[in-house]
Parts: structure tokens; sequence; C-alpha cells
């Protein structure tokens, strides 16, 4: 179970995105210099790990979560809107940045299947939010991979062996069903690849 637990911490939700946008500037050539790069760096992991992490301290602190995990449903629903809208301004900030149009798509795609999430709240339904930011990395890849001309096999295949690793952790901590899990996947892995046709 501790190894279970581990995985589900070092590829927790709200780590994923500072690890897709470090991975985007070793992979991909952009005219942004180390300090930009820094910069748009510390943004994105003060949007999307220090401000959540503050929100659950604060939401356990009034009591509006039992755990910092937030199980159920009900304790889920505000912290995901908030996410929705945290990940709406970020893809709005990126967008009146020149030269990463590429990062405002994973931030809007991202939104976007947070947004599904929420909407499944209504027919009880508990998506994996894990299973999301993995499915998101790997068809963020994909996408890039189809734009720029070069598949990033490597990349692409490490974050599905990822998934498959978190997949199995979160069904064995038995923090969601099986459909639960797949669904997350899926909606996750789609949604880059249906902002960018709508974008």
């Amino acid at each position: 179970m501790k190894l279970y637990k581990t995985i589900s911490v070092i590829l927790h939700p709200i780590v994923v995105p500072t690890i897709g946008v470090i991975l985007y500037f070793l992979l991909i050539p952009t005219y942004l210099n180390s300090n930009q790069k820094l910069v748009l760096l510390s943004l994105v992991f003060i949007t999307t790990y220090i401000i959540p992490l503050l929100i659950l301290i604060l939401f356990k602190k009034i009591k509006l979560i039992k755990t910092f995990n937030a199980h159920s449903i009900r304790e889920r629903k505000i912290p995901v809107a908030m996410m929705v809208v945290l990940f709406y301004l970020l893809g709005n900030t990126l967008f009146r940045i020149s030269n990463i149009d590429d990062l405002r798509l994973l931030f809007y795609a991202t939104c976007g299947a947070l947004f599904l999430v929420y909407l499944l709240f209504f027919f009880n339904l508990k998506t994996s939010i894990h299973l999301i930011s993995m499915g998101i990395t790997t068809g963020f890849f994909m996408v890039l991979g189809a734009k720029y001309g070069y598949p990033f096999p490597v990349t692409v295949i490490i974050t599905i062996i990822l998934a498959g690793i978190v997949a199995n952790a979160r069904l064995h901590l038995k923090a969601h069903s099986a459909l639960e899990v797949y669904l997350g996947y899926f909606v996750g892995f789609f949604s880059p690849f249906a902002i960018y046709y709508f974008l």
C-alpha cells in the first residue's frame, strides 16, 4: 500500500502540469531565453501546485473536506470548480504571450477536461483526476507530434506506461472504480485533440 500511495503522490495531478511544461521546454525549441522559461515555469508551478495546495489546506481547516484526497464527490465539487477557473485563467494568460501557443493548448485542454469531470459528478461518477492528468500529457505530446511532424515516441510511450502504473495504484488503493479510472484517462487523452481542433 505504501508503494501505491507513493506513486499517487509523485504523480499527483497538481504535480503533472509542471512536469509537462518542463518536458515541453526540453523537447520543443522556443524563442524564449532561460529567464523567460523560468518565469513561465514558476507561473505554472504557483498556479497549478501552490494555489491548489493552499486551497486544500484552507478547505481542510474549515472542514469542507475531511482529507487532502477529497474522497467524496461532495468534497470534490468546489476544488474542481476552482481548478477549472485557475486553468482557464492560466490559458488566457499564456494566450497573450507569443511563441507558446502550445502551452495554451495544454491548459485549455485541462480546463475542459476538469469541466467535464464536474458535469460527471451529477451522474455520480468520481472520475479519476490522476488519470485525467496522465491522459492529457499523452494526448498533448501526440498533438505536438502531429503539429511538428515528429511523434516523440519515447515521451508518449513513457507517459502511457506511467498512466498504467498510476491506474493500477488508484485501483489498489480503492480510490476509484475501473470505470472511473478508464474514463479519466480517455477524457484526458482526447481533450488536447478536441481543443486543438476547435482552436
